[in-house]
């Protein structure tokens, strides 16, 4: 019985030690956390829980500075500072990484996710994670995947009744190709732009439109310059967690753990903050006065065969292969 004891003891102390070894292994750090999103937006929401959560697992040895609402600039810029290691984390959508490794404009494929719970067997699994060690060699470390959500046309001119309905208005879309080519299948016209800059743009009739999830709208007031929105859910966007490479490989292989475990657990709650969010946002903005209305099932049709040559032409450029990866992790979902 002693000897048991002993061993007991011995076990304790070691297991003692290693804890507080593991604890001097974390240093002082501070880490700025961008996104163009609002304060009350679920990314924000996901972005105060990773905080919260790196206080307390490194004892407050870490510090998360966040940077709601674009004002370190727009994702383009956010991006180089990474690369830079000017700011250490940034939250964006998935595919605008496709301006530093081509295969992410797979996640802008317009009606290529059914719902959340689809997305979240792709992103989570391996061919989530093959993605973002793509993006390892551009110098970005890609934690994790959050969500946005499905994206719905917002304009100023005309309720949308039918697909004709799109042909002529100057809509913003996220800068990469494949954006640009989906919006001319619409016979309207894309307008690349930051997002910081598209309120003023609406607001000046500089642009026609936009295309966001209904919190995104929401949050950002877009409601205040655009009177119609019509329910789309044309494209779903995961929104890549992101950290800088120059950041990360000064980090120990504890610090590295706690940031990427972090990310992850934060974005259970991010994820269901957007879910509960999409409802009452699009009630709320009904509430606002904006005009809501959902396209027939005939005209979601014809929408859906105006962006399938857009889908076959970035098939061949972001690769079969990729294409083929994804599609067979989405089968599995769907089963």
């Amino acid at each position: 019985m002693k000897r048991l004891i002993l061993k007991t003891l011995v076990a304790a102390v070691a297991l003692a030690a290693f804890g507080m070894a593991s604890a001097q292994d974390i240093k002082e750090h501070t880490i700025k956390f961008a996104t163009q999103n609002p304060k009350g937006h679920p990314i924000v929401t996901g972005m105060e829980k990773f905080a919260e959560i790196v206080t307390a697992k490194s004892g407050g040895k870490i510090k998360v500075n966040l940077f709601p609402g674009g004002v370190l600039g727009g994702d383009a810029p956010n991006v180089s500072a990474l690369q830079g290691g000017t700011i250490e984390m940034a939250s964006m959508n998935s595919g605008i990484l496709a301006s530093q490794v081509k295969e992410f404009a797979v996640f802008d494929f317009p009606f290529l996710f059914a719902n959340g719970k689809e997305a979240d067997v792709v992103v989570d699994g391996p061919f989530g994670k093959k993605m973002h060690d793509r993006l390892q060699e551009k110098g970005i470390v890609g934690l994790t995947y959050w969500e946005l959500g499905f994206r719905n046309m917002t304009n100023g001119k005309r309720a949308i009744n039918k697909v004709e309905d799109f042909a002529g208005l100057k809509i913003r879309v996220i800068p990469n190709p494949i954006n640009l080519d989906w919006v001319k299948a619409l016979d309207a016209n894309p307008t690349p732009m930051a997002f910081p800059e598209v309120y003023g743009a609406l607001e000046s009739k500089a642009l026609d439109g936009q295309e966001n999830p209904f919190s995104v709208i929401q949050a950002n007031k877009l409601n205040e310059v655009q009177k119609y929105l019509t329910v789309t859910n044309h494209v779903y966007n995961p929104q890549s967690v992101i950290i800088s490479k120059k950041f990360w490989d000064t980090l120990t292989n504890d610090e590295k753990k706690l940031l990427g475990e972090a990310a992850v657990e934060a974005g259970k709650t991010q994820r269901q903050a957007a879910r509960e969010a999409a409802g009452s946002a699009l009630e709320a903005l009904k509430k606002a006065g904006m005009q809501v209305n959902e396209l027939p099932p005939a005209e979601m049709t014809k929408l859906r065969d105006k962006m399938k040559p857009v889908i076959t032409k970035y098939s061949a450029s972001v690769g079969e292969s990729t294409v083929n990866e994804l599609m067979a992790e989405l089968a599995k979902a769907r089963k």
